[in-house]
């Protein structure tokens, strides 16, 4: 049963949801369709650890737990991530939340950030140890697995590491693939000793290194310049313009903070302090 306080908050968060309806469609000429009896959840079918159509990712779990706040039913308008994600989701109305999205993107409106992680560096345990930045030398003349275009690769090429970089396409298209994600594809290559070494986005890399059947070592890279940047803030993406929804959801995301850094740990995504180059503690953040 629900108590006075938590029927409140509902109350409040469904007003906001009615609100946004006349704030949000006038704002962006877009249908402004945010339901206040389902949370309806823009996902990636085939993206683990983030989001799976059997809703065991760790941003499925998250998902739950703000359906649960809001006391709401939870629904997804599946699309596998790649260009035209954001444009073929909210904005056409057919759901109305990004679970995860870089904090401050020009794609969306954020909300309040609710983790910050970085990039890391994955080698096989044993091989490599001691390894905390990407400077260090004995990564020269090494075959290291990175996505094509994302941070690490401009810092790798600083390094002189670009010639036995093995860059992968940031798209895996193809229905016939072995693995469901690239970075998958990397982690698995990593495991065969197809290459050397993998710098991957930390909250892929923990859970696909421990699920490879390989002993891997994932340390963030926590020492590289500021530019380019290893770590960023993630935050959840509504439509441009849905003020109110956004403040209910960061209303829903201070509220379950703890469980929400819960589900995070259990799924080994790096958590970094809200400031400091630094992993966070339990509790800490």
């Amino acid at each position: 049963m629900s108590s006075p306080a938590s029927s409140f908050t509902r109350t409040l968060a469904l007003c906001a949801l009615s609100m946004t309806v006349a704030q949000g469609a006038a704002a962006q000429h877009l249908p402004d369709t945010v339901t206040t009896d389902v949370l309806r959840v823009c996902g990636d079918p085939g993206n683990m650890p983030f989001s799976e159509r059997k809703e065991d990712g760790f941003e499925n779990k998250i998902a739950a737990i703000i359906a649960d706040e809001l006391k709401v039913k939870l629904r997804y308008y599946w699309l596998t991530q790649g260009p035209g994600f954001v444009r073929n989701t909210l904005g056409t109305g057919l759901c109305d939340l990004i679970i995860g999205q870089a904090f401050g993107s020009d794609l969306v409106q954020t909300t309040n950030p609710y983790y910050r992680s970085s990039y890391t560096l994955v080698t096989r345990a044993g091989e490599l140890d001691g390894i905390t930045a990407l400077d260090d030398p004995r990564l020269k003349g090494k075959a290291i697995g990175v996505i094509a275009g994302t941070p690490p690769v401009n810092r790798m090429g600083d390094l002189g590491l670009v010639s036995t970089m093995k860059a992968y396409a940031p798209y895996q298209l193809d229905p016939s693939r072995k693995f469901q994600t690239v970075g998958a594809e990397i982690i698995g290559a990593l495991a065969a000793k197809d290459i050397d070494a993998a710098v991957l986005w930390g909250p892929a890399a923990g859970w696909l290194a421990k699920q490879s059947g390989t002993p891997m070592t994932v340390v963030p890279l926590l020492k590289e310049p500021p530019r380019p940047p290893m770590a960023y803030r993630i935050a959840m993406g509504v439509r441009l313009g849905e003020n109110d929804w956004k403040r209910s959801l960061n209303t829903v995301l201070r509220k379950r903070k703890a469980d929400i850094d819960k589900v995070l740990r259990e799924y080994d995504v790096p958590l970094l302090d809200d400031e400091e180059s630094k992993l966070a503690e339990p509790n800490e953040r």
